[in-house]
């Protein structure tokens, strides 16, 4: 059905005052709410790490397998998830995703040993995987093409505040309930959210009883014709061996590197490399997340706004070089250094800066992937959680390598750069299928 088609079906949801409605305004929000709610479940467990270590009797090394286990699973079922998200829809695939994700962090509560946490964990991340990839495939349908950067920009924040305000939010709860309980509490979140989800959204804007014409028709302007291509082995190797994909892998690979350090060795790396005690240590440990939040904004921000005025081709690539260019000199000036605090704000700028990026990034997944944005974002999601699995791993081998917490700050700011130039070559313009 073309554009003209979808405008005439729909014109008698026209308001009485000529106004476009904002129903896709309401899509983001609840898109929104769906990050902070994500992030919520995966960040209360490593508050929670203490208690559940004590009451479980493991060690640290085993509770490591706990958090590698979700980011494998995480990254093992995203692909497919996205492809049947885009197959069939998000409504009910959002639906599946939330409400898996959610019973199994309420049965973490059921855990009694390691083997029991492990399982649970493993179909925690199977159950969320593709549930950022299937939000972009949404944006594919209901953003205007003008707006795609802010709209992913302010998801990514959303995802980020929600990791700030996790632990303070655990922490208070476990004054009062038991760890167990903390788990159901958050489950619970998400269930609500799924319920709502289902009952008001549909996948297609035209279908939607409050969206009118003008905003139907302010949804659809600039949209290039659908591309639907869902399977077959001529559909994995054109999406897998074109050259926007795999640099778009290559590029977000340090993303998730360096977001998942911040998250895990970057308070040890502060005290022992740098000596920083007590109230220092605090800030400097959650200044690059809270960096990282006016740079999802304003990247989202930015990348829209050079878009319009420049093309789609410089919105989105300067954007990536330039933000990629800081994050990596950062980094390697941060681990030069040897002063503690301009190393602490250096980190912090090269990670806000690395956060600039993914507005741009998810954005331009959306551009390229079409009606088939769903798996392409997963695909570059992939690669990220590969980083992440890494990461951790990659910090304590090269420094037991070359006894420097700083090689791997080298590291990461070699990657942010290689990233950097892989934004040269990537044209947003060329979809995947066409």
């Amino acid at each position: 059905m073309s554009v003209k088609d979808l405008v005439t079906e729909t014109s008698r949801f026209s308001t009485k005052s000529g106004h476009a409605s904002r129903v896709h305004y309401k899509v983001a929000g609840l898109a929104m709410l769906l990050a902070m709610i994500t992030y919520l479940d995966r960040a209360c467990i490593a508050t929670l790490a203490p208690n559940i270590m004590h009451d479980l009797s493991l060690t640290k090394g085993q509770m490591s397998w706990v958090y590698s286990i979700f980011a494998f699973s995480y990254a093992l079922f995203g692909i497919p998830t996205a492809w049947w998200a885009d197959r069939i829809g998000t409504r009910r695939i959002l639906t599946r995703i939330v409400v898996w994700w959610s019973v199994f962090t309420m049965a973490t509560a059921l855990a009694v040993n390691l083997v029991s946490l492990l399982a649970i964990r493993f179909l925690f991340g199977a159950g969320e995987a593709g549930a950022w990839p299937a939000v972009a495939r949404t944006f594919f349908r209901w953003i205007p093409r003008k707006k795609r950067g802010a709209v992913q920009g302010s998801f990514f924040a959303g995802a980020h505040i929600a990791s700030g305000l996790a632990p303070l939010l655990v922490l208070a709860l476990v004054q009062v309930v038991n760890w167990r309980v903390v788990f159901i509490f958050f489950g619970s979140l998400g269930c609500g959210w799924a319920l709502i989800w289902h009952r008001w959204f549909r996948d297609d804007p035209a279908s939607h009883p409050e969206v009118n014409a003008m905003e139907l028709e302010h949804i659809t302007a600039g949209q290039a014709s659908e591309n639907e291509r869902y399977g077959g082995w001529k559909f994995w190797r054109q999406l897998l061996s074109q050259r926007n994909v795999l640099l778009l892998c290559c590029m977000y690979f340090p993303n998730s590197f360096a977001f998942y350090f911040c998250i895990t060795w970057l308070p040890t790396y502060l005290k022992e490399c740098h000596g920083f005690t007590a109230m220092s240590l605090g800030f400097f440990a959650g200044l690059p997340l809270v960096l990282s939040v006016a740079g999802d904004l304003f990247g989202g921000f930015t990348t829209d706004a050079v878009a319009r005025r420049f093309g789609l081709r410089i919105g989105r690539s300067l954007v990536g070089v330039g933000a990629y260019l800081i994050a990596g000199v950062g980094m390697i000036f941060a681990a030069e250094t040897r002063n503690p605090v301009l190393a602490g704000y250096l980190i912090a700028l090269a990670v806000a800066a690395s956060m600039f990026v993914l507005g741009t990034a998810w954005a331009t997944c959306i551009d390229i992937g079409g009606d088939n944005a769903g798996v392409v974002s997963a695909v570059m999601n992939t690669s990220g959680q590969i980083g992440a699995v890494i990461s951790p791993l990659m910090v304590t081998g090269l420094l037991d390598l070359f006894g420097s917490w700083n090689a791997s700050l080298f590291v990461m700011g070699g990657l942010f750069l290689i990233g950097a130039t892989c934004w040269c070559f990537i044209d947003p313009r060329k979809r995947v299928f066409e």
